[in-house]
């Protein structure tokens, strides 16, 4: 379970984007594939890390904190930690066609995304962390192709330079704690380039985020409040209401970005966004007024 990285599969609830923000979440059907849909990319999200373990073992068993992951450390051989993915890929892909053609793609899609990753792209500044969220913009896909809901370009965007930016503070913390032992493509890397990125990267996050809000218009999902607000404002459903979740949005960064710098943290994502109780409430503030608009007022 600790090779699968379990922990990590929160990154996966992107996934939810689309039946979330469609206005869909309570619908049991919708929800269902939604949840198989995370189940299937969870699974394949452990087989693109078995399979990193597996190139990286040389490099893992002299790093300070990977070398105590199973492969690196011998407590799971490279022959078994191959048979986990040969079986976990075949699996995983026999079940997203369960969905459809075009989700077995996504799936099949993620997958090579991953081995080239892993094997080549890595390796290349800049490509690495493009490649990184490119595989955030499939999940992203995965959920629209499985509830079938269209997801607004401009929450496209802040998924994609939202994961741009997770991507480039990962990076910097490698950079700053280890140096560019930690991986290849970091002795290509200086710290006022990936300063430049995550500023680039953080504000662009901000700017479709906030497009988002302002330029789409809650799902038509009336309720009793709408409706007797509506009598008196007639525009109410026009309103952009989810404005008032930009704060949010932006504290969130700006703490993350906090972690970087004052505590050079950021190497592990997964850890700073489930242990740092500031940034758990910016999300939980977050998502609690997302649901509140969509689907309350």
């Amino acid at each position: 379970m600790r090779a699968l990285r379990v922990n990590q599969w929160i990154k996966n609830l992107v996934v939810f984007i689309a039946v979330i923000f469609s206005g869909n979440l309570f619908d049991p059907n919708l929800f269902t594939k939604s949840a198989w849909a995370f189940l299937i990319f969870c699974l394949l999200s452990s087989v693109s890390y078995v399979l990193n373990d597996i190139v990286d073992y040389p490099f893992d068993k002299k790093h300070p904190i990977k070398r105590d992951r199973p492969i690196a450390s011998g407590q799971l051989s490279i022959g078994e930690a191959t048979f986990i993915v040969f079986i976990l890929s075949l699996f995983t892909l026999i079940l997203s066609l369960f969905f459809s053609i075009q989700f077995f793609l996504l799936s099949f899609a993620f997958l090579l995304l991953h081995l080239f990753y892993s094997l080549y792209l890595k390796k290349y500044p800049v490509i690495d962390i493009f490649a990184i969220s490119f595989s955030f913009m499939l999940r992203t896909f995965a959920g629209e192709v499985a509830t079938g809901f269209h997801i607004p370009i401009w929450l496209l965007l802040a998924v994609f330079f939202g994961s741009l930016f997770i991507a480039t503070v990962k990076r910097h913390a490698e950079l700053i704690k280890h140096g560019t032992d930690a991986r290849t493509s970091l002795s290509f890397y200086k710290e006022h380039l990936l300063d430049f990125l995550s500023n680039t990267f953080a504000t662009t996050t901000i700017i479709a985020y906030a497009s988002y809000a302002y330029f789409e218009r809650l799902p038509n999902i009336p309720s009793e409040f709408s409706k007797a607000f509506t009598r008196i404002y007639p525009d109410f459903e026009a309103r952009k209401w989810l404005m008032a979740t930009i704060p949010f949005v932006v504290y969130g960064i700006a703490r993350y970005a906090q972690l970087l710098y004052e505590k050079d943290e950021g190497e592990r994502p997964e850890q700073i966004i489930t242990k740092d109780v500031p940034l758990i409430a910016t999300i939980f503030f977050w998502a609690f007024s997302v649901i509140l608009l969509i689907y309350v007022l």
